[in-house]
């Protein structure tokens, strides 16, 4: 019988502590310095006459499926 109750003990003790410890990222906040910069890049890249082609893939033709036999 102490046994028992020295295991719900340790258990609601274990269960308690385990509650108090979350992992939580912290807050995520704008930093003016970090947002300036990123604007003057953007604008730098803004009038930059970069074009991208698409590659050429090649289409693949579609799969038969597998036949059915009737049994």
């Amino acid at each position: 019988m102490r046994r028992w109750r020295m295991m719900g003990l340790a258990l609601t003790v274990l269960l308690g502590a385990s509650t108090l410890a979350h992992a939580r990222p912290p807050t995520v906040q704008t930093s003016p310095g970090y947002d300036r910069r990123l604007q003057e890049s953007r604008s730098q890249l803004g009038g930059s006459p970069t074009v991208t082609v698409p590659a050429d893939v090649p289409v693949a033709k579609p799969k038969h499926g597998k036949k059915k036999y009737k049994n």
